[in-house]
């Protein structure tokens, strides 16, 4: 069974950083894809970035430049450095997984309906 974890939300101050943590397990296959998504209130469930097994990277153009995503893959974990964070970035950021690679891409992250497991998210918040 796939299991899914987020961690390292919290609150912080406009141009602050996080780091949110995703800890996998049961994801026996060796090639894989995970992205991050966050759904701010009112909002729909948004990709912002991805990285898969052959190490392939892709983001929202909202977040480009200020978020990058990285994978230890020994510890199944992935990664997400958020920096520079604005308001409009407070949301709940959920981590998705699927097991095949090359969902990374602008279209695979318009697609949530098409990661199959999914943690149950962490709340980011930023005060201006």
């Amino acid at each position: 069974q796939v299991k899914l974890v987020e961690s390292g939300g919290g609150s912080v101050q406009s141009g602050g950083s996080l780091r949110l943590s995703c800890a996998s397990s049961g994801l026996s296959g060796p090639t894989w894809s995970l992205a991050w998504f966050r759904q701010g209130l009112g909002n729909i469930r948004e990709g912002v970035a991805a990285i898969d097994t052959d190490g392939t990277t892709g983001y929202a153009d909202s977040v480009s430049g200020r978020y990058t995503v990285s994978l230890d893959d020994a510890k199944r974990t992935v990664y997400l450095e958020m920096n520079n964070l604005k308001s409009e970035d407070t949301a709940v950021y959920y981590c998705a997984a699927e097991t095949v690679p090359g969902m990374t891409s602008p279209l695979a992250l318009r697609s949530p309906e098409d990661f199959a497991y999914w943690g149950r998210g962490t709340q980011v918040t930023v005060s201006s």
